[in-house]
């Protein structure tokens, strides 16, 4: 990898001073599951890398006026460890507990995973982040079998790698972002964004900004996470679906479903949200529901079984939520 100046900063002050004004001056580096391997490949090629590790503001898991904190620098595996985590949120245990690699729920953090780089091989392989070449993207025409289902119309193609996003959207959750002339909270709905351009991120983090923590609300909900994947070791979903659900005695007077792995960003169904206001959750209401949720997809030309696969996890989902298994 190329050489760099490695900060090793001990506050969140000392931090975000040594960020930088553009993409590519600093590199922030929690748990490095990720990092590492985009610096190993020249992906990135940061002039400094800023190690938050040892700050211990980002650590921690706990109430917070109406929210549950999640520090950034949290691990998986103390986010599925923790028990208000797993009382009150299934989904993100769920989440958390697809990544089924010990090695990487051990190093990798809730932060990291929001922030990670899309897993697109054409991305990864040095094509850049829109796999541009001759002014038209390379995926349409090309392999693009764990492409994106849904947000595909251009210039993106890459599905948003993040396990925590779709759960952290359903909930409504915020998250924190400081620089050094202040601090913003910012919807993690609208945290993801599709990028229009090679210089874009699909992040609405600034070069010059850390995510310090992930605020979800305590308000009552029945959630739940499910992942269909192609094999039990680790690998990413080639779909999945969230949901949380507000219920007024046994119907839903609420109801958020967000897919995961389809699309640029973790993607809100919000025809399957108003499919499922005011009834009982039944198999028959999450079969409508999961057939409302993928009604406006457009498969590329090898993934069209992307379809039938959120349709499942979408159904699933919600059983799980009605049941309110952890």
């Amino acid at each position: 990898m190329q050489a760099f100046e490695y900060a090793n900063p001990a506050t969140i002050q000392e931090a975000v001073a040594l960020l930088g004004s553009r993409w590519g001056e600093a590199d922030v580096l929690a748990g490095g599951t990720d990092q590492i391997s985009l610096m190993k490949e020249y992906l990135h090629t940061p002039q400094r890398v800023v190690n938050i590790k040892n700050i211990k503001e980002l650590g921690g898991i706990h109430r917070a006026g109406g929210n549950l904190r999640i520090g950034a620098t949290v691990t998986l595996d103390e986010l599925m460890e923790n028990a208000e985590v797993r009382r009150a949120f299934p989904s993100l245990h769920q989440a958390a507990e697809g990544v089924s690699s010990p090695q990487i729920r051990n190093m990798g953090t809730v932060g990291g995973d929001l922030c990670q780089r899309p897993r697109c091989w054409y991305y990864r392989n040095g094509c850049g982040l829109l796999a541009m070449k001759d002014g038209r993207s390379l995926v349409p025409d090309g392999e693009n079998k764990y492409h994106a289902i849904f947000g595909n119309s251009g210039p993106a193609y890459f599905v948003s790698a993040s396990s925590l996003g779709p759960a952290l959207v359903a909930l409504g959750a915020k998250v924190k972002l400081v620089s050094a002339s202040g601090s913003r909270e910012v919807a993690v709905e609208k945290f993801f964004v599709t990028p229009q351009n090679e210089q874009s991120r699909e992040i609405a983090l600034l070069p010059n900004e850390l995510l310090t923590e992930i605020l979800v609300p305590l308000a009552p909900t029945h959630n739940a996470t499910y992942e269909v994947r192609q094999k039990e070791a680790l690998d990413w979903p080639l779909a999945a679906a969230s949901v949380a659900l507000k219920m007024k005695g046994s119907t839903v007077a609420s109801a958020r479903v967000v897919l995961g792995h389809v699309a640029p960003t973790p993607w809100p169904a919000a025809q399957a949200d108003q499919a499922l206001a005011g009834k009982a959750i039944t198999a028959e209401t999450a079969e409508e529901a999961a057939k409302a949720a993928v009604a406006g997809a457009t498969p590329l030309s090898q993934n069209g079984y992307k379809v039938q696969l959120a349709r499942v996890a979408v159904k699933r989902a919600l059983l799980q939520a009605a049941r309110g298994r952890a």
